[in-house]
């Protein structure tokens, strides 16, 4: 039994005789809750231009409004679930989306960019204890065929958020309504974040957590600061011409994930609960495959923003066309995963993991030579679809397995801990490529060469699709069932986003 699943002494008279009658409501408040989380990663996107005009933001600070929240949600997931665990995922689910509400709002209200991207970085902390909470409550309120099913509506709906991110944003922006610009991108999510709350305290029925889990700060302080130490030589090397410090940095972040993993297991020889489950950092396929996860995601993050950028930037589309613009790498993704998911995954085992990388590779390909032909006088989005479209598809053949090979190298009793470790890299890779893409795109863009900046980019995606197609290889031949990577048959320590919140991503 997991120990948050001990129930207050007095249960409601629904949990007593039979499910909790308003178990659907529990749904609803968590794809909530979820959509919100993939809107804020994304629908910042197109707001770039407005905030250079709105508060003089430069290059590396749009990227850290952009990477920083995902830089502290996965900083802060595996700390979450554990918090969930000790105090109750009812209440730290309450503070999270409260924390969330409030923190969109400071956000739309930010006077200038350093500002906002405090906020920005508070909002992803909400996030990191809002998120893990999603997938245990759904757990303690469905089972068997039930949870199935949930599970069958929570990954579609979440794929639909992540593709309407953008689209949204641009819509939200261009049509400046009441004169907001793109602070409605924040506060549309002030009217969802109160009604979900009102719901949740109202029908999440209330659970008592375990306050024997010891909460290890320690090693929550330790991923915090290796993550920052990474992240921030890497959004401002660029700007500051990559001094010493940047260097040192890095070296020091690398160092810093090293004494996590010590700690980690001198934590657990000592008999205290460490953050991750030590045995996993022994098991070469995981470890391997959380280094193809960062990869593969920094890349996909990364150019997705550059597509972006480049549209509004280099083409000058508003940000409800570049939004729009966005639709063809959304299409092909869905396409690429409904394939995968269908009829490759199981067929073919592994190989699918190599074949989309391939996949991905040619749309680049065709995408280069696409831009070397652009006419700037007459350009429009039908010009580059065929190759962003490929490219899509590709990546979505990789999202819709990668998750379950990775999680096949895991025993039974890791899942819950094994799942929030790759939330947290997934996030903190995808903030590590806003980054690094964004530094390689404006390196190019600050002289006008915006189709250079989008080749550098492609080039840098080329070669992290090459080593993470040589990390395939080293991953289990078969994935691992779908019912498994939700809990549905073991009942794992801790709890996580679940794996359709990574993919959608």
């Amino acid at each position: 039994m997991e120990v948050s699943d001990v129930h207050d002494p007095s249960p409601t008279p629904d949990e007593a005789t039979g499910p909790y009658r308003w178990r659907w409501l529990i749904l609803a408040v968590m794809i909530v809750a979820e959509i919100m989380d993939l809107l804020d990663a994304s629908i910042v996107n197109v707001a770039g231009p407005d905030l250079e005009k709105s508060l003089g933001a430069r290059s590396v600070g749009l990227q850290w409004v952009i990477g920083g929240y995902a830089l502290t949600l996965g900083a802060g997931l595996v700390l979450g679930g554990r918090l969930g665990d000790r105090y109750g995922r009812r209440r730290m689910f309450l503070i999270g989306l409260a924390a969330f509400t409030s923190s969109s709002l400071l956000c739309a209200a930010a006077p200038n960019i350093g500002s906002l991207i405090a906020f920005r970085l508070l909002q992803g902390t909400a996030g990191a204890m809002l998120l893990p909470q999603g997938l245990g409550l759904l757990r303690e309120n469905f089972s068997g065929p039930e949870l199935t099913k949930v599970f069958a509506i929570f990954g579609p709906v979440l794929g639909l958020g992540g593709i309407i991110g953008p689209v949204l944003g641009g819509f939200l922006i261009e049509g400046d309504f009441f004169g907001l610009g793109w602070r409605s991108v924040f506060l549309i999510n002030l009217p969802v974040g109160i009604a979900a709350l009102v719901v949740a305290a109202r029908f999440v029925p209330r659970k008592a957590g375990d306050r024997t889990v010891r909460v290890d700060l320690t090693g929550a302080a330790l991923v915090a600061i290796s993550c920052a130490l990474l992240v921030l030589p890497l959004n401002q090397g660029q700007e500051n011409g990559w001094p010493l410090w940047t260097w040192l940095s890095m070296a020091a972040s690398a160092i810093g994930f090293a004494l996590f993993a010590l700690q980690q297991r001198r934590t657990a020889a000592a008999g205290r609960e460490p953050l991750v489950t030590p045995g996993l950092l022994r098991k070469p396929a995981f470890t391997v495959g959380l280094g193809g996860i960062a990869l593969f995601f920094g890349g996909l993050i990364g150019a997705q923003l550059v597509l972006t950028l480049f549209l509004q930037i280099g083409r000058h589309f508003t940000a409800g066309e570049a939004g729009l613009g966005n639709l063809p790498l959304a299409v092909g993704t869905a396409i690429g995963g409904a394939v995968s998911g269908a009829f490759l995954a199981d067929r073919i085992g592994r190989k699918v993991l190599q074949i989309g990388p391939l996949v991905q590779l040619a749309g680049a390909a065709v995408l280069w030579f696409e831009l070397d032909g652009l006419d700037a006088a007459t350009f429009s989005i039908r010009d580059i679809v065929p190759g962003v479209a490929v490219a899509g598809i590709g990546a979505g053949m990789v999202i819709a397995a990668l998750f379950s090979f990775v999680l096949a190298a895991v025993d039974d009793e890791e899942i819950g801990s094994a799942s929030g470790v790759l939330s947290a890299v997934q996030a903190v890779g995808g903030s590590i490529g806003v980054a690094v893409f964004g530094s390689v795109f404006f390196a190019r863009a600050e002289t006008g060469d915006h189709t250079g900046g989008f080749h550098r980019a492609l080039l840098v995606q080329a070669g992290l699709l090459a080593v993470f197609l040589a990390i395939t290889f080293l991953l289990p031949k078969q994935g691992r069932p779908e019912d498994e990577q939700h809990g549905t048959t073991t009942e794992p320590a801790t709890d996580s986003a679940p794996k359709q919140h990574l993919a959608a991503t």
